[in-house]
């Protein structure tokens, strides 16, 4: 389904809604299109074209953010998709410390990795087989992991997402 990102009337990014919900903003003039997507609706008085980035006319103020949910796609989107190991394409996610030895199930402990390392990694923490964590893995900040977090990110986002807590990412978020 066909999503819209929602700035607030200060560019920073608030979420992302339904592609119809970004319309209805937008002709109820509460907000107003930076971008628009390649989708265009028809209708008996003419044509739309449907926004893909819009900005809302009045500022919201946003109460408190809790921290970033901890989620597979999260994890997949901070690590690039990429194995945290050896750098191949990530198709699970592994616990550093195992969880059998105590590890908990946090930002600092989860990272992507590949079906191979995953499972020559086994219940075995790093130091026994001599591995090294090409980054060591954080908790992501900034308002921009909210909605990179539910992995349903557009590549012309980005460009509004960098400010807010994703410049060492880059286009590997797209790819989640």
């Amino acid at each position: 389904m066909p999503q819209a990102l929602v700035l607030n009337a200060t560019y920073e990014p608030l979420g992302v809604v339904t592609d119809r919900r970004a319309l209805l903003l937008v002709l109820n003039q509460r907000a107003i299109t930076v971008e628009e997507s390649d989708t265009v609706l028809h209708y008996a008085g003419g044509e739309v074209t449907l926004p893909n980035v819009i900005r809302l006319t009045k500022f919201v103020r946003i109460p408190y953010r809790h921290a970033v949910p901890l989620s597979r796609r999260a994890i997949f989107a901070r690590d690039g998709g990429k194995c945290a190991y050896c750098s191949a394409t990530a198709t699970s996610i592994d616990h550093v410390i195992p969880r059998s030895r105590g590890g908990g199930h946090n930002w600092e402990n989860v990272v992507s990795a590949c079906h191979k390392c995953n499972h020559q990694k086994a219940d075995r923490t790093l130091k026994e087989i001599g591995w090294r964590l090409r980054s060591l893995p954080r908790e992501p900040v900034g308002a921009a992991w909210r909605i990179l977090g539910t992995g349903r990110t557009d590549e012309r986002w980005l460009t509004y997402l960098k400010p807010y807590g994703i410049e060492a990412l880059g286009n590997a978020a797209a790819t989640a």
